[in-house]
């Protein structure tokens, strides 16, 4: 049996699979069971709490309750392991829920994910969001933890240094010579193609305010994948920002190039998680912060 109460545990497993049907297969109840008790639970707090059109999903009641939820069943699934105790036929193995940055997924992160479950048997459900609104995932509740670039914690949670992730403006020989043969300036900036992540990446656009001083608005790819910008790069599609530690193969063999090596952006993470005295939590604290310092600048 769990340890978490059976209507606590069917909300949050209809959040996490984001329908009733898939909360049900997790749990190995009937739909109908999971309905009846996510339902009693909104009987009891007078709210709704999840908005019943696919992907399902909290409403702001259902997001607050959240935050307190997800912490419960972290806490559930170490007491199991702390008495030696199988977990429950009905429980399947918890998955750990962040938030993390594409550029870190791509680089430090995935080594530590790797040495966790390993280690400890760690099932891990990761969200990909920009390390400027990662925390927003935390703050309502979406996740247990998140990398960030906000140096400030929020409230009701924990925050560590991580390393600053150093990017470098790149581009081919060829599309610099096009572009910027006669160096970084306004025109040229203005008008030489740019790729961007998505509509949240503004480390393209902190370059440019950097060199220029201006806001600009040049020709614009939006291209979703880290790993995928250096070969874009490559490929003559635009310039962009890149992680420094992702680069230095493809420039010494000179398949992309710095547009100006003096002209960096730095950006500071930091991993923040909820203020609990939990074993889980402080593994992902130790391991992060080692995977991390191995590949990122100091702060």
């Amino acid at each position: 049996m769990s340890l978490v109460h059976p209507q606590l545990a069917a909300f949050a497993a209809v959040i996490e699979e984001a329908s009733f049907d898939g909360a049900a297969q997790r749990l190995c109840v009937t739909p109908s069971a999971i309905s009846q008790r996510v339902k009693a639970l909104e009987d009891r707090l007078g709210q709704v709490l999840i908005v019943r059109q696919p992907p399902c999903r909290p409403t702001e009641a259902g997001q607050t309750l959240l935050r307190k939820v997800l912490p419960m069943l972290a806490l559930e699934a170490e007491a199991f392991a702390d008495f030696q105790l199988d977990q429950p036929a009905d429980m399947a193995p918890r998955r750990l829920k962040i938030a993390v940055n594409d550029d870190s997924l791509e680089t430090w992160l995935l080594p530590a994910l790797a040495e966790l479950s390993q280690d400890f048997g760690y099932l891990f459900d990761v969200v990909v969001d920009d390390q400027d609104h990662s925390l927003s995932l935390l703050r309502d509740g979406s996740v247990i933890g998140a990398v960030t670039s906000e140096a400030k914690a929020i409230q009701g949670c924990d925050i560590h240094p991580l390393g600053t992730m150093r990017y470098h403006a790149i581009a081919s020989p060829e599309f610099k010579a096009r572009y910027f043969a006669h160096g970084l300036n306004v025109e040229a900036l203005g008008v030489a193609p740019m790729l961007v992540f998505n509509r949240k990446d503004e480390l393209q656009n902190r370059f440019i305010r950097r060199v220029t001083t201006q806001i600009l608005q040049p020709p614009t790819h939006y291209i979703p994948t880290s790993k995928g910008f250096v070969e874009a790069a490559a490929l003559h599609l635009g310039w962009c920002m890149v992680p420094e530690c992702m680069i230095q193969a493809d420039l010494r063999l000179q398949r992309v190039v710095l547009l100006d090596p003096s002209i960096t952006v730095d950006v500071p993470l930091y991993w923040q998680h909820a203020s609990l005295r939990s074993t889980t939590l402080a593994n992902l604290t130790r391991v992060f912060r080692q995977q991390a310092q191995r590949m990122l600048n100091s702060n």
